[in-house]
């Protein structure tokens, strides 16, 4: 997807042997599509299928597209510096960290109610007579908890695969199911709008709905929790990247199936939010039966629960990256090229611990762009700090993932407080234009190796996404009602 500048290799792709890319490597493109996909999607796209047929499958498609350039920037900052990417943010100045501790702190108590409850509406529906919504929501977080804390990445990844699989056969049998009409599903990939009044704004916010918002910086950390730290996994972490928003499209794809033929054609209306998917089961049941319906269910709670423990995995590792980056001194952040006394982990790209290095040489003349470059990508080794485990096993990743679990569970007893919902939608819709206008930032600058900086397709794309949650950020804000928050 993403073009980048050719120019000459830096030292940490001298020493970086390139991975050719195999399909034996994906795993954390389907993390981050497993994650980035829940209920919310899913019912936002059927709703979109029940209101308008075909006619928007084509901004479903290009949904995946810009998802595709932005988690593809966030994954080439992390393999072609070696640094996080809360690393490049503090780089920018202070005001991306309050941006960022004050969006971690109030988006995670609000998200963990709504994951939690959307991962009990299934099990409810399913086991009625067990026990009420709220108990089942509390049992899911902790069972998040317990999962994500005592297990590494690689078993969360092997159980995430497994949950993916269960949502793509459900997903597709439903889409089957349901006959849909493949000549005007065909007609639906031309960009034609809905005569209908805000029909731009709903196109927009069906683009930028599709496939996860903070799960998108997730994936880069995801990257290096796999052990790819260094230019040499590039291609396979794009092909990886491919891998997940086509599994996303997929998803979404089969969904607005379902809803363009159940829904449209039968002018049956469902609800917003979570409660949509348990009203689609209902009339899954009536149509197609008992066991087409108990089949969706199961595929609803795979659906809520890979985000669930999605987020309990990504967003505690950034918070973790996040703690550890003003716990330590910056290391070599002086721009300087690694010294030759370094060794081969700075030729890599990673830093060396002050007890390690030997005196820096003086320069026999001006520093090159690549050679700064390379110091800022020597300027911490946070990324193989994530690759080695050592962030999952860390006091502020397992103190986060308390914040996520439990806190929230009053808001399931008491309701989300009306200022609450106000700050966290607000939070929510400016996190992608941030997400979107630092990569721009990032991977145009000195602190990017010359070799992996963007080129004018991937500047094209994330100025795109830019724009886009712009004025869905806007749209956003302006739809409150600041009266009463006031």
């Amino acid at each position: 997807m993403a073009e980048t500048k050719g120019g000459p290799s830096t030292a940490g792709d001298v020493a970086s042997v390139p991975r050719k890319s195999s399909w034996k490597y994906i795993g954390p493109g389907i993390v981050v599509a497993a994650t980035g996909v829940g209920a919310g999607d899913l019912v936002a796209t059927l709703i979109a299928g029940s209101n308008f047929g075909y006619t928007l499958l084509w901004a479903a498609v290009i949904g995946c597209v810009v998802k595709i350039s932005l988690a593809e920037a966030a994954g080439r900052w992390h393999l072609s510096t070696g640094r996080t990417l809360f690393d490049g943010w503090a780089s920018l100045g202070r005001w991306t960290t309050w941006f960022f501790v004050v969006y971690v702190v109030v988006w995670g108590f609000a998200y963990g109610a709504a994951a939690m409850s959307s991962s009990g509406l299934p099990l409810q529906a399913l086991f009625p007579d067990v026990m009420g919504l709220k108990w089942w929501a509390m049992c899911t977080g902790v069972v998040g908890l317990v999962f994500v804390w005592f297990n590494k990445y690689a078993v969360f990844e092997k159980v995430m695969t497994v949950l993916v699989g269960v949502m793509f056969v459900v997903t597709v049998y439903l889409a089957i199911r349901v006959t849909p009409n493949l000549p005007d599903a065909f007609a639906g990939l031309l960009p034609v709008l809905p005569d209908e009044k805000d029909s731009v704004l709903n196109t927009l916010g069906l683009i930028g709905g599709v496939g996860g918002t903070i799960t998108l910086a997730a994936y880069g950390y995801w990257v290096n929790a796999k052990g790819w730290t260094h230019p040499g996994w590039m291609k396979v972490m794009r092909l990886d990247n491919r891998v997940a928003y086509v599994t996303t499209g997929v998803f979404v794809v089969a969904m607005l199936f379902v809803g363009a033929e159940m829904l449209h054609s039968a002018n049956v209306a469902i609800a917003s939010g979570d409660k949509g998917l348990v009203q689609l089961g209902d009339i899954l049941e009536k149509e197609y039966g008992t066991a087409t319906a108990k089949l969706f269910l199961i595929g609803f709670f795979a659906t809520s629960f890979t985000s669930l423990i999605g987020v309990w995995h990504g967003v505690s590792l950034m918070f973790a990256d996040f703690v550890e980056h003003y716990r330590k001194p910056a290391v070599r952040g002086d721009g300087a090229a690694p010294a030759a006394g370094d060794g081969p982990r700075a030729a890599e790209g990673r830093a060396v611990p002050a007890a390690d290095r030997s005196p820096a040489p003086v320069a026999d003349g001006p520093s090159t762009p690549a050679a700064g470059a390379a110091g800022e990508g020597a300027a911490g080794r946070s990324g193989e700090e994530v690759a080695s485990g050592a962030r999952e096993r860390s006091l502020p990743f397992r103190a986060y993932l308390l914040w996520l679990t439990f806190p929230p569970m009053i808001l399931l007893f008491e309701g989300q407080p009306f200022r609450l919902i106000i700050i966290y939608g607000v939070l929510g819709a400016a996190f992608m234009p941030f997400l979107a206008l630092t990569l721009i930032w990032l991977l145009n600058s000195s602190r990017t190796p010359a070799q992996w900086r963007n080129g004018w397709i991937s500047n094209g794309m994330l100025a795109v996404a830019g724009v886009l949650f712009l004025v869905l950020c806007v749209k956003q804000i302006t739809d409150q009602d600041w009266s009463s928050f006031f």
